[in-house]
């Protein structure tokens, strides 16, 4: 297990330097280290599905832990699954720009980073993952260097690192309660003492910061001036979802919280769903409006893990894959655009159907998820979420969230209107690369296997999570 952290942490670094040799070995070489992890993933899980203990690895002593749960493993093959597929997006995508050693080295860094914070059992290690994704993406988010483009990633690293400072507090408030940074030892010594509210609070700041919602949403859509397959990772597939990770990590899988924060979440999540989906209906930018939509699915998210039921903690779960599978292709789809048609105005495109026919289906397929369209893997997500909140007894926040997923048809449609379907109104603009092609429609057909074969991810997260601390039975 502790190879699936360190093989893209440390390969990471030699990626500059196989580059200077040969880009395509370069390439290659950050593709194999994410395959690496993901097939280890595989292996390793073999155990937990037959009901085995969780696997542990320590690191310099006892102190530092991996442990490999069914939440980790479900979200470290989630995660690296469709960076694979990002990082193949990227071979076309990224082949005529600079800085190209940087951004191999920054994306497998901040993928590593990723399985090592996905699989912490301790709080600073925990934290310390956190921060090494906050300062690639920092990176990742300017890699262009102009002037605006560097301002929005500064936006991005300060916002995310002020919410960090604050969780930070709140796990030391977390060791002045329970005297230990150790989840596993807190957990054996919880006996149903719920974490006090200034260390949720504390916590819940970093949490909401990391995964755009409001109040800390802003830097999300400024974040969209990053090459698309950044845009893709950072903020639909991977990044974002770090803090809806810990939050099932913290109040699901190990410490009990006041009821309180059962009502306060849902209400958030609800005000910042209707919010996002608000700005995606009259946003133009292309990439600003996938952003705002990646917002508000978050509290979808948010919605389920926080009702606490067993059906509502496995849609979010499963939304976190359906959305990273359809958001990602919606962001890699519109890259191809971008590229090709010079342009994110969506006002200022038109007739790319005809064009770029294979884009443009795979947007569609993919928007079909996010909009919960069945069979699609959206749908499934949605609908248990949904109906673990009405069980929940949450009917009301329930409503305002069967109206954001309406908001999210009338967009998402919208933008696909204006892109694909009329007149051309610029250049005639042609389908990206063969790699950048296959890695859309990869992500489409994902989309739509996965609502197809819903009941096996189903089966794992009720067999391996929901008899947790965390769940209201």
């Amino acid at each position: 297990m502790l190879s699936i952290v360190l093989v893209p942490v440390l390969g990471a670094l030699a990626l500059p330097t196989v580059g200077r040799t040969s880009t395509k070995l370069r390439n290659l070489l950050a593709l194999g280290l994410v395959l690496y992890s993901l097939i280890a993933t595989m292996v390793i899980a073999g155990p937990v599905i037959r009901g085995e203990p969780a696997a542990t690895a320590t690191i310099l002593s006892h102190s530092l832990i991996l442990q490999a749960d069914g939440l980790a493993l479900f979200m470290a093959f989630v995660s690296a699954l469709i960076c694979a597929i990002i990082v193949v997006y990227s071979f076309g995508y990224i082949s005529h720009y600079e800085n190209q050693g940087e951004y191999y080295l920054m994306v497998t860094l901040f993928f590593g980073a990723m399985m090592g914070l996905v699989f912490s059992a301790n709080l600073v290690f925990l934290y310390t993952f956190w921060e090494i994704t906050a300062i690639t993406s920092w990176r990742l988010i300017g890699f262009f260097r102009q002037r605006q483009h560097v301002v929005r990633a500064d936006k991005a690293f300060l916002v995310t690192f002020f919410g960090a400072l604050l969780m930070l507090l709140g796990f030391i408030q977390v060791y002045h309660q329970y005297g230990s940074f150790d989840l596993t030892v807190i957990k054996q010594g919880l006996q149903n003492q719920p974490l006090s509210n200034l260390a949720v609070l504390l916590i819940l700041a970093g949490i909401l910061s990391k995964s755009a919602t409001l109040p800390f949403h802003t830097w999300l859509p400024d974040a969209g001036v990053a090459p698309s397959p950044v845009t893709a990772l950072l903020h639909a597939a991977l990044l974002v979802k770090i803090g809806v990770y810990v939050f099932a990590r913290l109040f699901i899988a190990t410490f009990v919280v006041d009821d309180f924060w059962h009502t306060v979440v849902p209400v958030v999540a609800a005000a910042s769903a209707l919010t996002s989906a608000g700005a995606a209906l009259v946003e133009t930018d292309l990439k600003r409006i996938i952003a705002y939509s990646t917002i508000s699915q978050i509290a979808f998210i948010f919605l389920g893990l926080a009702v606490g039921s067993p059906m509502g903690i496995a849609g979010a779960m499963l939304y976190i894959m359906m959305h990273g599978l359809a958001k990602g292709g919606l962001f890699l789809c519109a890259g191809i655009v971008e590229q090709n048609a010079k342009t994110k105005d969506v006002t200022q495109l038109g007739g790319l159907l005809k064009t770029m026919p294979i884009t443009a289906v795979s947007f569609l397929l993919c928007s079909f998820s996010i909009m919960g369209i069945p069979p699609f893997g959206g749908f499934f997500g949605k609908y248990m979420v949904m109906i673990g909140a009405v069980q929940s007894g949450h009917l009301w926040v329930t409503l305002v969230f069967l109206v954001g997923a309406f908001m999210t048809i009338v967009y998402l449609m919208r933008v696909f209107n204006l892109v694909f379907l009329g007149e051309a109104k610029g250049a005639a603009a042609r389908e990206g690369s063969p790699t950048m092609v296959g890695s859309v429609a990869s992500l489409a057909a994902l989309s739509l296997v996965a609502g197809i074969l819903i009941y096996y991810p189903s089966q794992f997260l009720q067999s391996t999570m929901l008899q947790l601390p965390g769940v209201i039975k």
